[in-house]
């Protein structure tokens, strides 16, 4: 039997045989619309110290903060920079949360797939034909001043809609079954949920609430980011 649980940041990863990495706001939000349209996705923690000479290597293009690529004209961890990018192969994409985590995965040996709204019923149908033996749905959060864990509602939320779409037959941990119950909830006025909580609230007040209505595009997309040698692929 499949046996999910839920997990926050890195906790909880180390016996799991599949991974799936859930950061509504926005990184996996972000790759699952470059993967939409056909780019290659490398993970980088945010404060990578050689992201350009990083991106050079790979032959790719490096996500700058969002602010730099309004007034530069390029892309960033803004998921609607990415629609309305001229082109994309390639896409170095850093973030503090989901995507250091997946970057930190990649030598782990599990299979890392990328979940948010958009695709959430592909990943549960994806878990549903594969039947991994365990499987940790890894909520990032955000974070604090500190550096510590700020859970994050979106997380929670995007996290159960993947668990939500899983058969009886598949076991869920107490933690699962509570964000499956956040996100029935929530489905009813899913993106006014997501314009509330904290990280959205930032995002309108910065300019960026289209980047909030696209991660709230349930189930809009058929494709599953899977990493494979450091690099996000369409499965």
């Amino acid at each position: 039997m499949t046996r999910v649980g839920l997990d926050w940041a890195l906790n909880g990863v180390d016996d799991a045989e599949c991974v799936v990495v859930v950061d509504v706001l926005s990184f996996t939000t972000t790759l699952s619309v470059a993967i939409d349209r056909g780019a290659q996705v490398l993970p980088l923690p945010r404060q990578h110290e050689s992201a350009a000479e990083f991106a050079r290597e790979h032959r790719a293009t490096l996500a700058v903060g969002r602010r730099e690529a309004v007034s530069a004209g390029g892309v960033s961890l803004s998921p609607a920079s990415i629609r309305e990018a001229p082109s994309l192969d390639r896409l170095v994409l850093p973030s503090p949360n989901g995507s250091a985590i997946s970057h930190r995965l990649a030598t782990t040996g599990c299979t890392v797939l990328a979940a948010c709204l958009r695709n959430a019923g592909e990943v549960a149908r994806w878990i549903t034909e594969n039947r991994p033996a365990t499987v940790s749905v890894i909520a990032a959060g955000e974070r604090w001043p500190d550096g510590s864990l700020r859970p994050a509602l979106e997380d929670l939320i995007g996290s159960g809609a993947v668990l939500d779409g899983l058969p009886a037959d598949v076991e869920l941990t107490p933690d699962a079954q509570a964000a499956r119950a956040v996100f029935r909830d929530a489905r009813s006025d899913l993106l006014e949920r997501l314009l509330g909580c904290p990280s959205g609230t930032e995002l309108v007040a910065a300019g960026f609430r289209k980047d909030v209505e696209i991660a709230g595009e349930l189930d809009t997309s058929t494709l599953i980011p899977v990493l494979v040698e450091g690099v996000f692929r369409a499965s």
